[in-house]
């Protein structure tokens, strides 16, 4: 029976079992093997912190997280980031079309899509220890400006 290591910092590791890493020849029956009845189970916040899906390229996390969504029952709340420039000068040189259109790692896309139930990832952070880089979290309310 392979066994994996995973070694976090310096001087601590973790014994992974064989069942950690699952292979599958679609996207869709990946979402199905580590989400199983997601429609149901998405309230269940002890049941989401047990999963996760890895990918290295931020269009594939799109696509996973798109059709993780649509299994999810409730409105889908679109957010757009702020893609204006702070000196006009600059208007010309950086076109909003451009802004809009980089995806660049570590930052969320341009259109951010929710629903009420779906779990997000602080990506800088805010208040220390509580809301920093890494911790998941829930949406529970979803407001124009405001999650």
């Amino acid at each position: 029976m392979a066994k994996y290591l995973l070694t976090y910092r310096l001087y601590t590791s973790y014994l992974l079992g064989t069942n950690f890493c699952l292979y599958t020849e679609t996207e869709t029956e990946l979402i199905e093997k580590v989400f199983p009845n997601i429609a149901q189970n998405y309230k269940d916040h002890v049941w989401l912190s047990e999963r996760v899906i890895l990918a290295a390229q931020n269009v594939d996390v799109n696509e996973i997280n798109f059709q993780i969504q649509n299994k999810i029952a409730g409105e889908l709340m679109t957010y757009k980031s702020i893609d204006s420039v702070t000196d006009q000068d600059d208007v010309i040189d950086y076109p909003t079309e451009f802004s809009n259109s980089l995806e660049l790692p570590g930052l969320p896309s341009h259109n951010l899509q929710l629903k009420i139930g779906s779990v997000i990832i602080m990506l800088r952070n805010i208040n220390q220890p509580r809301f920093c880089n890494g911790t998941r979290f829930a949406v529970r309310k979803s407001m124009n400006y405001v999650i």
